[in-house]
């Protein structure tokens, strides 16, 4: 990815893992974290605003922009598709900064093909018992679309491999805690390619107490 570019940070979890609400809080933290918005054909669910947490589509629509070549990636998951819009992420990126991604983990194998350098987190419940009281709390699934979620838990668990870190939700304020440092590590610690020339500008002086800010 370009230097110029912002770090991509593409979240993935089961249902109910809780990454999108992790992914708003962490937004909320700073004017430097952006969440990109990815399309579903799946109904909103109460509270939910087109635009701020999905673009909600119907089938047809969503079939046009595949063929027009709109999405970087899409799958079909638990019966909907869901894309990531090519512009929209490019458009974020372009604005330098932190940009969440939160996809499925077949969107996301895609998108590690286009972005190698971005982070990508894994995000789980502490157990499988307290993911099915997630499910089944938040009301909106009938008893065979929670096993059915709870099924695709599983195969999602076998990906984890996958990615680069591991938080656990056990906690959202800690999880998304632990999403910060995760990010604030990359940032200060990953190979960028252009150390030589920082180091000889003094970009690292002060460094333990300066704030990292994009160039």
């Amino acid at each position: 990815m370009p230097l110029q570019q912002g770090l991509l940070v593409v979240l993935s979890g089961p249902a109910g893992s809780g990454k999108s609400t992790i992914a708003d809080q962490l937004v909320k933290t700073s004017t430097r974290v952006r969440r990109a918005v990815t399309a579903t054909t799946r109904k909103p669910r109460p509270g939910e605003k087109d635009g701020v947490d999905y673009f909600f589509l119907d089938e047809d629509e969503f079939r046009r922009r595949i063929e027009n070549e709109e999405f970087m990636e899409y799958t079909i998951f638990n019966g909907n598709y869901y894309g990531t819009p090519r512009l929209e992420l490019e458009k974020n990126l372009a604005k330098g900064g932190v940009v969440l991604l939160v996809i499925e983990v077949d969107g996301a194998e895609s998108v590690k093909f286009f972005f190698p350098y971005a982070v990508f987190v894994f995000i789980i419940p502490p157990s499988p018992e307290i993911l099915r009281e997630r499910l089944i709390g938040r009301g909106t699934e009938s008893e065979e679309d929670v096993e059915r979620r709870l099924a695709i838990a599983q195969r999602e668990m076998e990906r984890v491999g996958e990615y680069d870190f591991l938080v656990i939700n056990a906690d959202t304020h800690m999880a998304t805690l632990d999403l910060a440092a995760i990010i604030r590590t990359v940032r200060r610690s990953r190979i960028r390619g252009d150390e030589v020339r920082r180091w000889n500008e003094g970009h690292y002086g002060n460094w333990q107490t300066k704030v990292i800010r994009d160039e």
